[in-house]
C-alpha cells in the first residue's frame, strides 16, 4: 500500500466521522408530532376519565368517536407535520432518521396491537385485552426513547425512557377503574407532550 493509499485511507476514516459528529449535533426535529399526540390523546384520556366516572352524561358509543376522532386529527396532524420537518435542516441527518424510524416503529406497534386486542375482545367476548393498551404504549415509548437518547447524546432522554417502563405496571395495578385514564393522561403529557415542547423550544433555526 502507498503512501497515497494511506493518506486516502486516512481522509475516509475523517470524512465518516464528520459525518457521524454532525449527526449527533443535529437537533431532534420530531417535537411537534409529539406536542400533537399528547394534547389529543391526553385530552381524549381526560374525557375518557370523565364518562368512566360519570361526571359526563355520554353513551357508550362516546368512547369510540372519542377515541377515533383523536386518531383521525393526529393523522391529518402528523401528515402536515411530518412535511414540515422534511423541509427542515438536519431533517435527513443520521440522528433524526434513526429517532424518526423508532417513533415510526412505535406508532405501527400500536396501531398493530391495538387491532390484535381488538380481535381477541371479539372472539372472547371480553374487554380485558384492551386494558393492556395503556400499558403498552408506556412501553413501546420507552424504547423509542432509549433509541433517541442513543443516537442524540442528551442523556435526559434516558430518564424519560426509564420513567415509562416504570410507568407501563403501575397503570395496569389501576385497570378497571377510572383513575387508569387519569394516570395515562398523566403519562402522556409527561411522556409525549412535556419532551415535544422541550424539543421545539432547543430546535435552532440552522445546524450546527
Amino acid at each position: 500500500m502507498t503512501r497515497d493509499d494511506i493518506q486516502s485511507v486516512h481522509d475516509d476514516i475523517a470524512y465518516m466521522r464528520a459525518l457521524a459528529t454532525d449527526g449527533r449535533r443535529a437537533p431532534l426535529l420530531g417535537g411537534s408530532i409529539l406536542i400533537a399526540a399528547g394534547l389529543l390523546f391526553g385530552g381524549a384520556s381526560v374525557v375518557h376519565y370523565g364518562i368512566d366516572s360519570e361526571l359526563l352524561a355520554l353513551p357508550p358509543v362516546a368512547y369510540a368517536w372519542l377515541w377515533g376522532g383523536s386518531l383521525l386529527l393526529f393523522f391529518l396532524a402528523l401528515v402536515v407535520l411530518q412535511r414540515r420537518i422534511g423541509k427542515l435542516p438536519g431533517a435527513m441527518s443520521l440522528a433524526n432518521r434513526a429517532a424518526g424510524t423508532a417513533w415510526m416503529g412505535v406508532g405501527l406497534v400500536i396501531f398493530t396491537t391495538s387491532i390484535s386486542m381488538a380481535v381477541i375482545g371479539w372472539k372472547y367476548e371480553t374487554p380485558i385485552p384492551a386494558l393492556l393498551f395503556p400499558s403498552l404504549i408506556f412501553a413501546v415509548y420507552g424504547a423509542a426513547w432509549a433509541v433517541s437518547a442513543t443516537v442524540s447524546g442528551l442523556k435526559w432522554q434516558w430518564v424519560l425512557a426509564i420513567a415509562a417502563w416504570i410507568a407501563a405496571p403501575g397503570l395496569a395495578l389501576l385497570s378497571g377503574e377510572p383513575a387508569l385514564w387519569l394516570a395515562y393522561a398523566a403519562g402522556l403529557f409527561a411522556f409525549a407532550l412535556l419532551p415535544g415542547i422541550a424539543l421545539v423550544r432547543q430546535q435552532p433555526d440552522l445546524v450546527v
